[in-house]
């Protein structure tokens, strides 16, 4: 199913900073399906805007599996959607660590049916991650919906 068929979508964005939101709205009709999307880059963002548990992001980080479920949930509650895609990431070129590197990226999927995460790590300058991230996260929605 192409994205353009889905009933509704919401996007919820850290490190992407909204260009899945402008990849959708830069087709033709994306107001049919389209609900809108949050860039949420702080912490407070993800906990005041789309309802991310503060004990989440303490316990695992803004940048993780449990913070994009989160997200994604939040997203479509917010937006009163069926889809929503989420992402969290560190697109660099600073704010790497050993555990969470530079290029590290969780995103996150919301469908009728099932909630899931996924985990990719992207090279490049920090455009180019946000760019593969935001690729990434509209393929990996298109294949679960």
């Amino acid at each position: 199913m192409e994205i353009n068929k889905l009933t509704s979508l919401a996007t919820a964005e850290s490190c992407t900073g909204g260009e899945i939101a402008r990849k959708i709205v830069s087709k033709s009709g994306a107001s049919a399906y389209f609900k809108g999307g949050v860039v949420s880059y702080s912490n407070e963002a993800k906990e005041n805007v789309l309802g991310v548990d503060a004990a989440l992001l303490k316990k695992h980080g803004a940048v993780s599996k449990e913070v994009v479920l989160a997200m994604a949930l939040g997203a479509s509650k917010v937006f009163k959607s069926d889809y929503a895609v989420s992402t969290s990431g560190i697109a660099g070129p600073s704010g790497g660590t050993l555990k969470k590197p530079v290029g590290l990226v969780w995103i996150g999927v919301k469908t009728p049916k099932k909630l899931t995460a996924k985990k990719f790590i992207f090279k490049g300058t920090r455009a180019q991650i946000i760019k593969q991230a935001a690729n990434t996260a509209l393929k990996l929605l298109e294949e679960l919906s």
